[in-house]
């Protein structure tokens, strides 16, 4: 299972790319909620909600596939009992994954909201860990915020249904590091502090491992951060995600030598020729 949750993380790194474009065209609206000196709007913030991401998926459709979706999406709202609404979900996922190019974030809705009505541990889990392995690089704080608390809902349903799962736990704690948590320390220790008590049980956890370091990256804990991460390599040498992660740690030191050399060990491992050219891009402004 450990495992697993690790080759996943690889496949994550191809859906940032799509995730960065996909993001610059949902709309966000302002959150005009007064501040606590109670100056309307002096604090503005960018939120987004699931019918701006569903929209913005809509309006790449053809005529014909907007009808059809719009039919499935009226069945959810006459459905009267369980199994019709269920039904609903699960054509509309189909079609978000089958048919549509960009239509990542909707399947992975769906996806989730069928595991809530079927009760499906393994549908809520395979959301929550999609949602949170592709938010965690994005620029977009907004969409970045919805996906990681989004995963949340899904984690906190599952984790009901199992209570001792320890991935689920340490994928909880961690949608509280990357829902903005940045600008809210206390957030972010929750995240932590969850993540920790599965470490200290299993200091061998390279789920938790990794995460913990993820976390002490958005903490400014740099050398912590990049001690659990090396250890995650050491575990795992393909591990992409860890390894460029401790090269933009080492950036961010200026130890630049150090970067290139983590950035080296990462181009190997990238299949992707446009993002070894960005690879490349910054290994050259460090030099």
């Amino acid at each position: 299972m450990k495992r697993q949750q690790f080759l996943l993380a690889s496949v994550g790194v191809v859906l940032f790319c799509l995730l960065f474009f996909f993001a610059r065209t949902i709309p966000v609206k302002k959150d005009n909620t007064p501040s606590n000196d109670g100056n309307q709007g002096s604090s503005p913030g960018k939120t987004i909600n699931f019918q701006q991401i569903l929209d913005a998926s809509q309006a790449k459709l053809r005529p014909d596939q907007q009808a059809y979706l719009n039919s499935l999406q009226n069945a959810v709202v006459r459905g009267d009992v369980q199994s019709q609404q269920l039904q609903a979900y699960r054509q509309i996922s189909s079609f978000w994954k089958d048919s549509v190019k960009n239509g990542f974030l909707p399947y992975i809705y769906y996806t989730g909201k069928i595991g809530e009505l079927e009760n499906s541990e393994k549908n809520l889990t395979f959301a929550a860990q999609l949602l949170l392995e592709n938010c965690r690089e994005l620029d977009d704080q907004a969409l970045k915020t919805w996906m990681a608390v989004q995963a949340r809902e899904f984690f906190q349903v599952a984790l009901k249904l199992d209570p001792g799962n320890d991935s689920t736990k340490i994928g909880l704690g961690a949608t509280y590091i990357f829902a903005g948590s940045a600008n809210d320390p206390q957030e972010l220790m929750k995240g932590i502090q969850q993540i920790l008590e599965v470490s200290r049980k299993d200091s061998n956890n390279m789920f938790a491992q990794f995460m913990l370091g993820l976390g002490g990256a958005v903490s400014g804990q740099f050398d912590k951060a990049a001690e659990r991460l090396n250890r995650v390599v050491a575990h795992d040498p393909e591990n992409l995600e860890a390894i460029l992660k401790i090269a933009e740690i080492r950036e961010q030191q200026g130890q630049k030598q150090e970067a290139i050399g983590w950035y080296e060990k990462a181009k190997p491992l990238i299949g992707n020729p446009d993002v070894v050219k960005e690879i490349n891009k910054r290994i050259n402004s460090l030099q």
